[in-house]
């Protein structure tokens, strides 16, 4: 009798684990995916800087600063590519900050804003943002749930014992909840 106890009891237990192990995963997974996600928004803004700049560049070309900046932030960017989320958030942070400065001096120009093609880009860049914006409080509450789950008893031991770990959320300073400024 005391057998069949010890057996049930160990078998409840293992079973407590294996859950508690298979949630750890799956959390792991879609964590992954939802910075995928981020990952796939971010080139695609990244790509399509390319072309507001290029666009901006046959209208006001002799404002060289402004462009270099967005150049510059964007190849920052770019180059982060495979980093953690913070330095990746700084990284599209000051990018953010460029783009703000270069829509600003698009106000200057007023032939450049009555084109299609630079109404057009505006339009994607504003969908992006919204897109970006969605992928990171998607991101960011997986990793919430993943971290706290990591953290509370007695996930934590199988945490411990499996190697899962917490994440960063993925912040961009100075534009948190806001896109940059597209419409004219």
């Amino acid at each position: 009798m005391t057998t069949i106890v010890i057996v049930a009891a160990m078998a409840g237990i293992a079973l407590a684990i294996i859950g508690i192990y298979n949630g750890l995963v799956q959390l792991n997974v879609r964590s992954d995916n939802a910075w995928s996600d981020i990952d796939v928004q971010l080139k695609r803004r990244h790509d399509l800087i390319q072309n507001v700049v290029e666009a901006v560049k046959g209208y006001a070309g002799h404002e060289r600063q402004t462009l270099d900046a967005v150049v510059n932030a964007r190849a920052r960017a770019v180059s982060v590519q495979g980093a953690g989320p913070a330095e990746r958030g700084q990284a599209e942070g000051a990018l953010v900050g460029a783009l703000r400065g270069l829509f600003a001096l698009a106000e200057a120009y007023p032939q450049l804003r009555a084109t299609e093609n630079f109404a057009q880009l505006q339009a994607t860049l504003a969908e992006l943002e919204d897109a970006i914006q969605n992928a990171r409080r998607y991101y960011n509450a997986v990793v919430r749930d993943l971290n706290t789950r990591i953290q509370q008893v007695p996930s934590n031991i199988v945490a411990g014992l499996f190697g899962f770990r917490t994440r960063e959320f993925f912040q961009i300073p100075d534009s948190e909840g806001q896109t940059p400024q597209v419409k004219f």
